[in-house]
């Protein structure tokens, strides 16, 4: 079976760049395995409707639809004119209040890719008519953005979960410090460039107007703070925060603020169930074919060869750093994570890695490969909002790199930066 399933993957490799749909590629992949091991071929279909009869998973398509109605109804506006008045009468204030923004934002949405386009379209505007060149707008956008899934609510972190049958709880949780740690990198890094190129600063606008931003801002603000503190109360669990986020935001949107028309709700249930079609057709042809995985034993296999051929975590960590970020930048996100979880995921298990802290590097990975190119996919999103080429962002996002990767191998190197929140609220 192993040698039938290693030709299975090659086909499969040459099928994505002939430019077959993943999803596609991932489900006939799973039918020929079966086909030539001699399997009844309805094994799949029916390994396929598992993968999706989860009860976490139902947390990802009521993420999606709170992303969508926060961005609908202009929440994002708010939050973005309480972090301005907040931050930006420092020095490239503008450049602080697009991150202060995305760390509000990414307390709501979950999504790197909601992130950067739903606020993002607000940010560069602002900051062009501010006298922001385009490439510092558009690439502290973009790097921001890669904050929306670490900090909970996180659907990548969820579809993780799922895969690798971790606790979409201590996910959760584990993000947070690195969240803020990104959020105050990029923030030095924003203090280096404003002097180097004398980015303008704006008047303290006053504590008068603070408080007003603030006021306004301030139910769009409680969204993070009533999901983190119902998950670290024990109020509801994770799934079940994902559906009082979108019952919140359906409330700000239609009830309270009024700015959400209710003849654009079947539009944004439409939105919602497009992502959300797109996000378990990946998983269940991705869980199917894992399956076919496990039974040709294939990871069973590399897991101890991995162990006995590196035989440190430490340089295990490093070199799945460096083959994550090399993925990253070909293949989006939550495809590879489906693709490589049960690979991966049985080796860490191998070196005794704790799967919360692994999970945490896992999808810190993959985002920061969405703003990497040429496959970056939030590179794209905020090429186009800035209606810059594409090349041109990807030149300008290469500085703002280096605080996310030195993040990440904080994280790395220190297992507690992911793992200490987690263990002092669940135990």
């Amino acid at each position: 079976m192993t040698e039938t399933m290693l030709v299975v993957l090659g086909l499969w490799l040459v099928s994505l760049f002939l430019g077959l749909p993943l999803f596609a590629g991932l489900g006939l992949a799973s039918f020929a395995f079966v086909w030539q091991a001699g399997i009844p071929l309805g094994i799949v279909p029916q390994k396929m409707a598992q993968a999706a009869n989860s009860f976490p998973l139902l947390a990802a398509p009521l993420f999606i639809l709170m992303g969508n109605v926060m961005n609908a109804s202009g929440v994002t506006e708010r939050i973005f004119r309480f972090a301005t008045a907040a931050v930006g009468w420092l020095r490239g204030g503008l450049c602080h209040a697009n991150i202060l923004a995305s760390v509000i934002f990414a307390g709501m949405s979950g999504s790197a890719v909601a992130d950067a386009g739903g606020i993002g379209t607000i940010e560069i505007k602002a900051m062009r008519d501010a006298g922001y060149d385009d490439e510092t707008a558009a690439s502290v956008t973009a790097a921001s953005a890669t904050i929306g899934p670490i900090i909970p609510p996180s659907l990548p972190m969820v579809i993780y979960a799922v895969s690798a049958d971790v606790s979409i709880g201590a996910l959760f949780l584990a993000g947070v410090i690195p969240g803020l740690l990104m959020a105050g990198a990029l923030m030095a890094l924003v203090v280096v460039v404003s002097r180097r190129k004398g980015l303008p600063r704006e008047p303290f606008p006053g504590m008068r107007t603070l408080a007003r931003a603030f006021a306004e801002a301030f139910l769009s603000l409680l969204t993070p703070v009533i999901l983190f503190g119902g998950l670290i109360s024990g109020l509801f669990t994770p799934t079940e925060a994902a559906a009082v986020a979108a019952g919140y935001a359906l409330l700000l949107g239609l009830v309270i603020y009024r700015s959400l028309p209710l003849a654009h709700l079947p539009r944004l249930l439409a939105e919602t169930v497009e992502t959300t079609g797109v996000v378990l057709a990946l998983l269940m042809t991705a869980t199917a074919l894992a399956w076919c995985l496990s039974l040709s034993r294939i990871p069973q296999m590399l897991g101890p060869m991995i162990v006995a051929t590196v035989g440190d975590p430490l340089l295990f960590l490093l070199a799945v750093n460096l083959v994550l970020l090399l993925v990253g930048m070909v293949m989006e996100a939550i495809a590879a994570m489906l693709v490589l979880v049960p690979i991966l995921v049985p080796a860490a298990a191998g070196f005794g890695i704790d799967p919360v802290h692994f999970g945490l590097i896992f999808v810190l990975n993959l985002m920061i490969g969405t703003i990497t190119p040429p496959v970056g996919i939030v590179l794209f999103v905020t090429a186009r909002i800035a209606g810059m080429p594409f090349d041109r962002l990807s030149r300008a996002i290469v500085p703002w790199l280096a605080p996310l990767v030195a993040v990440l191998l904080a994280v790395t190197l220190y297992p507690p930066l992911a793992i200490w929140l987690p263990r002092l609220v669940l135990g």
